[in-house]
């Protein structure tokens, strides 16, 4: 399981190339996988659906996935029921939406490759758009073919219809084509917007460039070593508990954070630019439970969030 989360991580990291290889190389191996033993166009009047399917419900299956796996989902939706204000801190409904928007472009990396790579692929598209009924499109594909192609044009991908071999051949390739136009618009879309939203995020930011570098190595460092001591509490936790079990006695004072702290250091990160605070665990380390601490927040984190 540590494993998995470790590569989870990896393909993640946005500013990772390896990162990024590793998650394209996989979704590819996924995609080819699905289209040589799972995929098999009915070449009848449900191509459109069964097309468009395999293209988007694998991709939807990725994102709720995506959702599931990401720890900072989890800090976003604990105990929101019970305390709707976690979710907007001081009423400031946008900031919550901000960091769902974070979560959503996140849980996004995976399926938006997903639809990429099976549209440069093509099989899925050209199968579904050879069951599309609509009258200007079919005219399109059939223009200068046999009489039978309006009538058994979804017989195409699967090479079984009435008409000449170059007509199939011709009609094959256009809706290939049509597919690689779209994956790879869709592609430079995505990348221009990802671009703009960096360059944002790089112009908006309270802090430079050097130390923003030093607090995403902090938080990285946090991170493990909270998962690091949090294993060894709980060993410790454990072996007195037992001991006091099987050895009949009263247990030893042990001392942990009251569950008010573990709220707190599990809140949305606010930035305040008048003290170097780098995690929500840092601040409450320098203040703790004190309420009347004021700050002027300017933005939202996750704790484990890069900056």
């Amino acid at each position: 399981m540590d494993i998995l989360h470790k590569l989870l991580k990896l393909c993640s990291d946005k500013k990772s190339a390896i990162g990024y290889g590793f998650l394209t190389l996989l979704t590819a191996g996924g995609q080819q996988l699905f289209s040589l033993v799972v995929f098999q166009c009915p070449c009848s009047e449900d191509n459109l659906m069964y097309g468009f399917v395999f293209l988007f419900a694998p991709a939807l299956v990725l994102m709720i996935i995506s959702y599931f796996l990401n720890s900072r989902t989890w800090k976003f939706f604990t105990g929101c029921f019970l305390n709707p204000k976690k979710m907007c801190p001081n009423g400031y409904r946008c900031q919550g939406l901000y960091v769902f928007v974070q979560l959503t472009m996140d849980a996004l990396i995976v399926p938006v490759m997903w639809i990429s790579i099976a549209l440069l692929h093509g099989s899925f598209y050209t199968c579904a758009m050879s069951g599309w009924q609509n009258t200007e499109y079919v005219q399109h594909l059939c223009r200068n073919k046999s009489e039978q192609c309006k009538g058994q044009l979804y017989k195409v991908t699967c090479g079984k219809a009435p008409m000449p071999a170059n007509d199939i051949q011709e009609i094959t390739l256009i809706l290939q084509a049509q597919s690689q136009v779209i994956g790879w618009c869709l592609i430079a879309v995505l990348a221009s917007v990802s671009l703009l939203c960096t360059c944002w995020s790089s112009c908006n930011s309270k802090v430079s460039a050097i130390q923003m570098s030093f607090w995403r190595i902090y938080v990285e460092k946090e991170k493990d070593k909270f998962d690091q001591l949090a294993q060894e509490y709980a060993n410790k936790l454990a072996e007195r508990n037992l001991r006091s079990f099987f050895e009949n006695k009263e247990p030893t004072e042990f001392d942990l954070p009251n569950n008010k702290a573990w709220e707190k250091i599990s809140a949305l990160y606010t930035f305040n630019p008048d003290h170097q605070y780098y995690s929500t665990l840092h601040k409450f380390v320098e203040h703790g439970d004190n309420e009347n601490f004021n700050t002027k927040e300017v933005m939202m984190e996750f704790v484990d969030a890069p900056v």
